[in-house]
């Protein structure tokens, strides 16, 4: 009588669900992170001017929300291309990693100041 009971609860492969949403939001978090550093290299190098959007804070106020702005368009079209898949996040967190250290290497004075 030692038995396994059968039917949909007790199956032996786990159920896969889609989570294309999940990764698409932790790879736009990396391309908003390097966003940041980017425009801030490409500022400080003289070939792109972010406009001041609030005085107080000067030009960082518009660097970083260009940053946003990209950050959003990405996280939305890879959410919209990859909310309905199961897709294997290894490769994902590790790029969204590096692009997240790129990022905030670029925000460093020493680094900008080079171009």
């Amino acid at each position: 009588m030692n038995s396994i009971p059968e039917g949909p609860m007790f199956e032996s492969t786990p159920a896969t669900h889609p989570n294309g949403a999940l990764w698409a939001a932790i790879l736009a978090s990396g391309v908003g992170g390097f966003a940041v550093g980017l425009v801030v290299i490409l500022h400080e190098a003289g070939i792109f001017s972010a406009p001041t959007l609030y005085g107080p804070a000067g030009g960082v106020s518009g660097r970083t929300t260009i940053a946003v702005v990209i950050w959003l368009l990405s996280w939305a079209a890879l959410h919209l291309r990859w909310r309905n898949r199961e897709i294997e996040g290894g490769r994902i967190a590790a790029i969204s990693l590096i692009l997240i250290l790129l990022g905030l290497l670029g925000t460093f004075p020493p680094v900008w100041t080079v171009f």
